[in-house]
């Protein structure tokens, strides 16, 4: 571990110098990847630079131990049980700090939710999602642009898509991907009878224009008239944006805007953020094209999370999991879900670099 450190520290004041050389300073794209090493970096070498202080400091009361002064040596013997407690701590977090980096920890993301198998109820479910995850994102201080959405009749989406930015949001949100389910009894249901539906959740890096560029060539966009809500202007306006790419066939619209240009933007920015999606599902040879590897088919047997209302109770199924806290998590308190899955991902890193 030592060495790898060593490591880091002469790669961080390799990067503070390149970080400082106006030919890299004029390269926006290196310039940019090497100013998020370096705020990587600077965590760990700041850790390795406490621990390093911390051994000297053990090295020290060691030999005042064998001081002829009482007082030293009393004072020595008070101040070395912290010293190692403290060592213990600061190795176990150099380990992790160490573990290999997700490149997309620090992005902003795409929220994808769909009703899947249960018809009205799910797209009720997949509304109580979109609060839950809206609460959550204004509890970590995060922003929610609503980016589009598909409103069932009775209430609900069947399909709704945000853009959640703010510090850090894939590294808390990534372990969302997947099939939720919910147990209720439905509002329209006059016997009391528990059904089952579920709701896929798919959540996607945002792409940043380093990281994917679109050729326009490979674009067809189509203009037409938005509908649902929203008076005359919609009957009498072509502000609709559906964007095709070319290439991989994917197709994105967004209707939410009175302006052609912002409905553009913001379908311009899913597009960016699945064509990412799938670039890097690729580069990792998994087949998903159509992001099934995140989101499954929306069937119920296929979940990561259920959601009993009557128990009150949700359980991850992928840690074993279970809280006896449904309300407060629908109301967004997630970080202790959030937080068990990713201490179980890291031991999993640890124990695989260990084996």
């Amino acid at each position: 571990m030592f060495q790898k450190l060593d490591e880091v520290e002469d790669r961080f004041r390799e990067v503070e110098g390149l970080l400082a050389d106006p030919g890299v300073m004029a390269d926006q794209k290196r310039y940019l990847a090497l100013t998020r090493e370096h705020a990587e970096l600077a965590e760990i070498v700041a850790a390795y630079a406490r621990y390093k202080k911390v051994l000297e400091e053990l090295e020290g009361n060691r030999e005042l131990l064998r001081d002829e002064d009482p007082d030293l040596r009393e004072m020595a013997r008070e101040e070395i049980p912290a010293l190692e407690a403290e060592k213990e701590s600061l190795a176990e977090r150099l380990k992790l700090l160490l573990l290999p980096k997700d490149p997309n920890d620090d992005k902003n993301v795409i929220l994808e939710i769909r009703a899947g198998t249960g018809g009205d109820e799910a797209a009720l479910f997949a509304g109580d999602l979109f609060r839950m995850y809206s609460r959550y994102a204004e509890r970590m201080g995060w922003k929610v642009e609503l980016l589009s959405a598909s409103e069932s009749d009775i209430g609900g989406f069947k399909e709704v898509v945000a853009l959640i930015s703010g510090d850090r949001v894939f590294s808390r949100l990534k372990f969302e991907r997947g099939t939720h389910r919910v147990q209720r009894v439905p509002e329209t249901e006059a016997q009391g009878r528990i059904h089952t539906s579920a709701c896929t959740v798919a959540v996607l890096p945002e792409a940043e224009d380093v990281d994917i560029e679109i050729n326009p060539a490979d674009l067809r966009i189509d203009l037409f008239r938005a509908s649902g809500a929203g008076g005359q202007h919609v009957n009498k306006t072509e502000s609709a944006v559906r964007i095709t790419h070319l290439p991989t066939g994917l197709v994105v619209s967004c209707q939410d805007e009175k302006s052609q240009h912002k409905n553009r933007a913001k379908a311009m920015k899913v597009l960016q953020a699945r064509l990412y999606d799938q670039m890097q599902a690729e580069q990792q040879a998994r087949q998903a094209a159509d992001r099934k590897s995140q989101v499954g088919s929306g069937d119920r047997s296929e979940r990561i999370r259920t959601y009993n209302f009557p128990q009150g109770r949700c359980t991850d199924h992928r840690i074993g999991l279970t809280l006896y806290k449904l309300d407060q998590i629908m109301q967004g308190e997630l970080d202790e879900v959030i937080d068990a899955l990713v201490t179980h991902h890291q031991a999993e890193l640890l124990a695989g670099q260990e084996g």
